[in-house]
This record gives C-alpha cells, structure tokens and sequence, in this order.
C-alpha cells in the first residue's frame, strides 16, 4: 500500500514510516525540515528511512497550497498519516503565528489533499493537550474539551473539528489520535527527557516546574508506532448508536474516530527524573521552579476506547523504557 507521511523527518514520523517500511508498504515522506530544533538529529532520522527502497523522500512544506495538492494528485497515496506539525505548548507562547501556518493552514491543506483524490483513511497527530483545564482524570475521549490552556492545544482542537467536517461533507474517514507525552529514542531535544539527561551528563541543573507537583502519563514510542500502525488500518466508521440529542466527541454520525494513546500509568515528575538518575547512575541538580504558561498539571490517558477498536493497549514500564532512551542517548550523543 501507498502511504503518504508528514513530518518524517520527526520523532514519531520517522519510527512510524520505518514500521510501514519494515512491513512492505511504500511511503512517500515530506517534511520541511524547520530549524525548531536541531536538523542534524532530523537529517539522522531521515538516514535511516533512506536505506529502504521503497521510500522517497520528498522536502515540503505542508503550508504551501499548491505543492501539497500537486503532491496528492502525483503520488495518490492511499492512506495518509498526518504528523507534520509545530510542535511545543512554550513554544506557542513565543511565535503564535508558526502555530497557524503548519497546524491550521497546513491542515487544511492536507484535508483538500486527501478530498481531491478521496483518500481512503486520513489519520492525524492530535495531542493530550487538548484537555487543557479538565479537572477529572483520567481524560476520556468522551470528555468535552473546549476549554484549552495553550494556542498549540486550540490548535489540535481545531484540527480534531476540521477532520470532523471534512468526514461529514466528503465521506473521508478521519482518525485522530491524541498522543500523551511520548518518549523514546530520536526524541525531540525539546522534551524533558532530552533536556533532563543532557543537563545531569553535562553537570547543569535541571529546571523542576510547579516545584516538582506534576504527574505525566508518559508514552514510550514503541506502544505508539503499534497504535498508530493499527489503527492506520482499521479504517474509522460511522458510530451507528450515535445520539445527535447527546453528541460524544469521540464518534460521530460520520466515519470519525478520536482514540486517546498513552500509557496509561501517570508518574509522579519527581519520580521520573529519579529513574533518568537510576538509568544514568548519576543525580540531577535541581532547580525547582514555578508552573509554566500553557502548562498543566496532570495528564492521565484512558485508553479503553483504543483497547476496545484495535485490541492494543500501550504497557511499556517506565523504567525499562527510560533505559532504552538513555542507551540510545548516550550512543548518539
């Protein structure tokens, strides 16, 4: 199968197209290599994806309206995996404008892409963040989120209604998939695991936001490329006990799905920086701070909708997961 994947030069991108790849399909990957952090670690990512030859590499940007289209009508992927993305909820507090360029105009763009040549399953990158100030745990898809703490978080919202829309008017089923906090080798350099084990190698004091009083429901990337990878092939379809009167965010009346992927096992942030030290054999300095803008407490996945469609639930120990990473890391680094 022809599979078309954005942002593949990313962390998830790249092990996401490397597993389409290991199981025969033929991927054409875009991505416009922004300097949002290092390219080298993308031009690293993408090394790897080149020694496949079924796998074309294409540099894009998914802003630009006509290359997208052109892309879609030339190459005619069958299914579409959306993962190109400005990523960071700090970030979108500094550079608003980055958001609305690649995640709202972007995606519009891949949404005509997918309309003009009746793409058969478009699944896309959504984000935990769209829980925002929701105060009951664990988040369900279920659960109304309209009520966003970060432009980056508004914008996957966005996104998760633009897919709705286009599902609704042109029959393309539509997946979104909310990731929470994923982790992992070839990790961004802009999450806490990156930044942690850099800081505590190099002797420099790690920054502890809210005082070390936050909980994350981290994701270790193999448990995502297996959710991505099944539900990439379970196309999304219409909930036929759907209730206009009583609308679930979840499903709709057209071939539209939202599933929750995370780990399912919300870790204290103290206790996390505890097992990078454990796998390091090394204590950080910490430098306790305040709660950061945009920033939320607790994130906590309920992941039984994804476990009841695809049969799959993420389960990937913190421990062995953070030692897995910090391996690669300091074989990279």
């Amino acid at each position: 199968m022809k599979i078309l994947v954005t942002g593949v030069a990313g962390f998830i991108g790249m092990h996401s197209a490397k597993k389409l790849l290991d199981d025969g399909h033929e991927i054409i990957g875009i991505d416009n290599l922004n300097d949002y952090y290092d390219v080298t670690l993308k031009e690293d990512r993408l090394k790897i994806l080149e020694g496949f030859k079924d796998f074309k590499f294409l540099k894009l940007d998914i802003k630009n309206q006509k290359d997208v289209l052109d892309l879609f009508k030339k190459e005619l992927p069958q299914r579409v995996l959306h993962l190109a993305a400005q990523a960071g909820v700090r970030y979108s507090i500094q550079n608003p404008y980055a958001y609305i360029d690649s995640n709202i105009q972007g995606f519009i763009n891949i949404l005509e892409g997918c309309r003009a040549i009746k793409t058969e399953h478009l699944v896309f990158a959504s984000s935990s963040s769209v829980y925002g100030g929701n105060a009951k745990v664990p988040f369900s898809e279920h659960d109304n989120v309209d009520h966003p703490v970060s432009l980056y978080a508004a914008t996957k919202k966005a996104n998760e209604l633009m897919a709705h829309t286009y599902s609704h008017l042109y029959h393309i089923p539509t997946t979104g998939l909310r990731f929470f906090t994923v982790y992992g080798p070839w990790g961004r350099p802009d999450m806490s695991p990156m930044l942690f084990t850099k800081a505590i190698l190099a002797d420099e004091p790690i920054q502890v936001f809210n005082h070390g009083d936050m909980m994350r429901d981290f994701t270790y990337i193999d448990d995502v490329i297996a959710s991505v990878n099944e539900t990439l092939f379970k196309t999304a379809t219409p909930n036929i006990n759907f209730d206009a009167h009583h609308p679930d965010p979840a499903t709709s009346h057209a071939a539209y799905r939202i599933f929750n992927i995370g780990n399912s096992q919300p870790i204290p942030l103290m206790q996390f920086i505890e097992t990078i030290e454990d796998a390091l054999g090394k204590k950080a300095n910490k430098k306790m701070v305040g709660m950061q803008a945009g920033d939320v407490k607790i994130t906590s996945a309920d992941t039984s909708e994804l476990g009841q469609w695809v049969d799959f639930k993420p389960n990937t120990s913190i421990k062995e997961g953070v030692k897995r990473f910090v391996d690669w890391y300091k074989n990279y680094y």
